[in-house]
């Protein structure tokens, strides 16, 4: 069967067109952008993209089209598309009834971490000798790529509430009927397609509505919007969790950076974990991990061994290694809450360094403006701050930079800001740049540029 893909090069729909591909398909698709990491792994599957969205890519006409949530009424091959006849579908409903139908299905949904959840509860399963196949919205580092299909009944999903297609515009997770749930926290973002918190609200209890009476669904206990989600209705057991002391599942700090906690039960210790990742955020990603691994069968001695191995996610604070004694990271952070957590996590871990923020603002909230009256405060954490105003963000970001006062800076111009960056930057300082789109490469371009300039330290 010939399968086309409508854009190809997001992390969902290019995990999706790795599973079709492996599952025996022809795969083509196209986009109008594709970079790292997508279209290295859509390379290295023998994947045919085509470049834009004319009508001819789908002359000879494949079996079936999957319409990414990108596209929109008025582009010509989705005009061409509705004319033409063709079977299409969506991407969220096309991995529903082709992979997880008649498998556990673990979800990991929420405003942040799920990327990074999801790339650890995969990780334990896979430490448990359980196989599992996974479509995740980031490469986890243990596994490479950002979507494998297994034969084990196991599968595990990073869950967006995003809408799912121009003709479909329930939130994507609605469709996965998750036996195993991961509510990890819910905030207001997606402005673009939701007018408030409670619009969201009702998508989340939808997907709840779907969880069976014996499954399980793991929640972070200090959310209040999502106890108002579960107080619409639940026919499904909860498991709540949540940082340092209390009744129930529990992290506790061993140390203010995160790379080391424990685990508490009703106050009563389980397990260490002493591991690479930073931020107390990360310390309860992995708890709710740990949890959903517990209910597909992973003893949590077994499930702990595996989180002190995981080796992180690309573009989740990761590093880009020491360049003249500069530390560098790129990180996917584009919601307040997000920047905040990022460098709240950093400083912990170097609370004598100079911390760099470097921002690119792109999100379709973030360019609505939704976000800027709390932007300035979410990264407050950093001692020099330096922010990209892309071309379409449709507000100045002077008047932030107006409240962080001297210490922060806006540049409109990438090549400008670069250089600013290699003026500015001096041993021993760490720099974070965030974004969630590729920033222009300005992450490897400074790295490069200061390797070139002296020796790496």
């Amino acid at each position: 069967m010939h399968i086309h893909i409508l854009g190809i090069g997001g992390t969902f729909m290019g995990g999706i067109a790795q599973l079709a591909k492996a599952a025996g398909h022809e795969v083509s698709g196209s986009d109008a952008q594709l970079y790292p990491p997508m279209s290295t792994q859509l390379e290295a599957a023998g994947i045919a993209v085509h470049s834009g969205y004319d009508p001819a890519q789908l002359d000879p006409a494949p079996d079936q089209v999957v319409v990414g949530n990108v596209m929109r009424r008025g582009l010509p091959v989705v005009e061409a598309l509705l004319e033409s006849g063709l079977d299409y579908t969506s991407g969220p409903q096309w991995l529903a009834e082709n992979v997880l139908h008649g498998r556990w299905v673990l979800a990991v949904a929420g405003t942040h971490g799920k990327t990074t959840t999801s790339s650890l509860l995969a990780h334990i399963l896979q430490q448990a000798g359980l196989e599992p196949g996974f479509l995740i919205g980031g490469v986890p580092a243990d596994f490479g790529v950002s979507a494998r299909l297994t034969d084990s009944p196991f599968f595990v999903v990073e869950a967006d509430e995003y809408d799912t297609a121009f003709f479909d515009k329930r939130s994507k997770f609605v469709h996965y009927r998750p036996r195993t749930l991961v509510l990890n926290n819910l905030e207001f973002d997606h402005a673009d397609i939701f007018p408030d918190l409670a619009a969201i609200q009702r998508q989340f209890h939808h997907l709840v509505r779907t969880v069976p009476g014996g499954g399980l669904i793991v929640r972070s206990a200090d959310e209040a919007a999502l106890d108002e989600v579960l107080a619409m209705g639940c026919w499904t057991p909860t498991e709540d969790f949540a940082l340092d002391d209390g009744d129930g599942w529990r992290a506790r700090m061993l140390t203010e950076d995160g790379s080391r906690f424990q685990v508490l039960h009703d106050g009563r210790p389980q397990g260490e974990v002493a591991w690479n990742m930073l931020g107390r955020h990360n310390a309860s990603n992995a708890l709710a991990a740990l949890l959903a691994a517990r209910h597909a069968g992973v003893p949590l001695e077994t499930g702990l061994e595996a989180v002190a191995s995981f080796r992180g996610v690309a573009r989740r604070l990761q590093s880009l290694g020491e360049v003249n004694g500069i530390a560098l990271y790129d990180d996917f952070a584009h919601h307040p809450t997000a920047v905040a957590t990022t460098l709240q996590g950093l400083r912990a871990s170097q609370p004598r360094a100079r911390l760099i923020a470097v921002l690119e603002p792109r999100s379709n909230t973030m360019r609505m403006g939704v976000h800027r009256a709390r932007l300035a405060a979410s990264l407050a954490g950093a001692d020099r701050v330096f922010l990209f105003q892309p071309p379409d963000l449709g507000w100045p970001l002077e008047e932030v930079a107006g409240e962080l006062g001297g210490r922060a800076a806006v540049s409109a111009d990438l090549g400008a800001l670069e250089a600013t960056l290699l003026e500015e930057l001096r041993p021993g300082d760490h720099v974070v740049f965030m974004s969630n789109g590729s920033f222009g490469g300005l992450p490897r371009r400074v790295r490069d540029a200061l390797e070139r300039s002296g020796v790496s330290a």
